[in-house]
C-alpha cells in the first residue's frame, strides 16, 4: 500500500511526463488489440469462407496417365463410371461418405421468367458433404426421391430470387426444368463461399442423381467429392482413392496426373499458416508501437531515480536490501504500464464494439471483415504489457538499487 501511495505521489509531480508516458502506452497497447483483433476477425471470416464449399472433403476430377502401365501408354484419359464408386465404400473403409457429382446446363422456368444455370445430380449426402443446409420448411434431397427417380430440386439462395423474387417462398411451388416439370423442396441457406470449382452455390440448382441420369443419360461421373472419416486418415483415403482407381482402370497407383484430387485439409492447413503469420505481422506492428511507449516508461523511471537518490541513499544506509529497491520501481513500473494498458485496451474494446454495431450486408463481408476479440488475445495483450512493464523497471531499478549511500546522501 505504501508504494502505490508513494506511486500517486511521484505521478503528482511528473504530471505532464507521467500523461505523455500513459498515453504512450494506451496508444501502444490500443494499436495492439485492434491490430490483432482485426487479425482474428480476418482468418475466422476467411476460414468461414473457405469452409463454405464444404469442410475436410476432397474432390476428385479425371485426368489422363502420364506413365506407360502394364501395356498401356501413358496419355491415356480415365474416366469414371458410377458403378465404380461402390467399391470405394468396400475397399476403403477410411472413405466415410462420398457422393458421385454431374453438372449440366438447364433453361429453368417460372411464368415467363427463363434463366440459364448449372443443375447438378447428385446423392443426398452431397448437401452435407457440401454444407448445402436447406432454409427453414425445406429439405435436401433424400434418398427416397433417389429410389423413385423423383422430379424434385433445391435451389441456391440466389437463384430461388432470381426466379420468384428475393425471400419469396419457392418451396412447394413448380419449376420448369428443360420443360419438364419439378417440384421445388427446398433452398439453400444464404452462406459465405470463397472457394468454388464450378460456380458458387447460390447460383446451382440440385436434382437426385437417378433423375439427372433419367433426363440426360451420361456415361460418366463429371467428379466425386468424398469426405475420410477423419482428419488424421485423410491420405490413406486418398492413397485409397487411387488405388481402388489403379486397379479398376489399370494405371500405376504412383500416377497423381489420373486424378486431380483437390484436398481441402491440406488446403486449410496451408491457409492455417497464412493466417497466422498475418496476426503475427499484425502483432508485431502493434508490439512495436507499445515498444516506444515502454521506452518512455523507462526513461521516466531513471529520471525518477535520479530525483530520489537521496532518499535511496538513506533507505540504503539504514539496511534496505537492494532487492526492496528493485521491487518498489519494478512495481512502479508495472503501476504505470498498467494504467495505460488498461486505458488502451477499453479504448479499443469500444472501438470493436462500435465498428461491430455498423451494419454490414451480406454480400459486403465476402470483402470486409469485422474484428473479433477473443480470450487468447486478452491473454496476448497482457502478457506483452507485462514484459513491457517489467523491462522498463528492471534496469532503472538496478542502477537505483546499487547506488553509494554515501554519495547519495551528498546529491542535493
Amino acid at each position: 500500500m505504501h508504494l502505490i501511495i508513494q506511486f500517486f505521489r511521484e505521478l503528482s509531480k511528473e504530471k505532464m511526463r507521467m500523461f505523455l508516458t500513459v498515453s504512450a502506452i494506451a496508444w501502444g497497447a490500443a494499436n495492439v488489440v485492434l491490430l490483432l483483433s482485426v487479425g482474428e476477425g480476418l482468418g475466422r471470416q476467411m476460414r468461414r469462407g473457405f469452409h463454405g464449399m464444404g469442410e475436410n472433403i476432397m474432390i476428385a476430377f479425371p485426368g489422363q496417365t502420364t506413365k506407360p502401365y502394364a501395356g498401356f501408354g501413358a496419355g491415356r484419359s480415365i474416366r469414371v463410371r458410377e458403378d465404380d464408386l461402390p467399391l470405394l465404400e468396400r475397399r476403403v473403409p477410411e472413405i466415410a461418405q462420398y457422393s458421385a457429382e454431374w453438372i449440366r446446363d438447364v433453361d429453368l422456368k417460372v411464368g415467363e421468367k427463363i434463366q440459364r444455370e448449372d443443375a447438378l445430380g447428385v446423392y443426398p449426402v452431397y448437401g452435407e458433404l457440401r454444407n448445402i443446409l436447406p432454409e427453414s420448411g425445406g429439405r435436401f434431397i433424400d434418398k427416397l426421391d433417389m429410389d423413385r427417380r423423383r422430379r424434385v430440386i433445391v435451389l441456391g439462395n440466389e437463384l430461388r430470387d432470381d426466379l420468384f423474387g428475393a425471400g419469396a417462398e419457392a418451396v412447394g411451388r413448380t419449376i420448369m426444368v428443360n420443360n419438364i416439370p419439378f417440384t421445388v423442396v427446398g433452398v439453400m441457406q444464404k452462406k459465405m463461399q470463397t472457394s468454388c470449382y464450378s460456380g458458387h452455390d447460390k447460383d446451382d440448382s440440385f436434382i437426385p442423381s437417378t433423375t439427372f441420369q433419367t433426363m440426360f443419360s451420361p456415361e460418366y461421373v463429371r467428379n466425386v467429392v468424398f469426405r475420410p472419416r477423419s482428419v488424421a486418415e485423410a491420405p490413406a483415403a486418398k492413397e485409397g482413392f487411387y488405388r481402388v482407381m489403379a486397379s479398376r482402370y489399370r494405371f500405376h497407383p504412383e500416377d497423381k496426373e489420373t486424378f486431380w484430387v483437390w484436398d481441402t485439409i491440406e488446403m486449410g492447413a496451408i491457409a492455417g499458416k497464412v493466417f497466422i503469420g498475418i496476426e503475427l505481422f499484425l502483432g508485431v506492428i502493434g508490439a512495436l508501437t507499445l515498444l516506444v511507449g515502454g521506452i518512455g516508461v523507462a526513461n521516466i523511471m531513471y529520471v525518477i531515480v535520479k530525483e530520489r537518490t537521496r532518499e535511496i541513499g538513506i533507505k540504503i544506509a539504514v539496511g534496505a536490501r537492494p532487492s526492496v529497491i528493485i521491487v518498489q520501481f519494478v512495481l512502479e513500473s508495472l503501476l504505470t504500464v498498467a494504467i495505460g494498458g488498461a486505458l488502451g485496451i477499453g479504448l479499443a474494446l469500444s472501438l470493436v464494439k462500435g465498428i461491430n454495431l455498423i451494419p454490414i450486408s451480406h454480400e459486403a463481408m465476402e470483402f470486409l471483415t469485422r474484428p473479433v476479440f477473443s480470450s487468447l488475445l486478452a491473454l496476448v495483450c497482457i502478457s506483452l504489457l507485462g514484459v513491457i512493464g517489467l523491462l522498463s523497471g528492471v534496469f532503472p531499478a538496478r542502477r537505483a538499487s546499487t547506488v553509494d549511500p554515501v554519495e547519495a546522501l551528498r546529491y542535493e
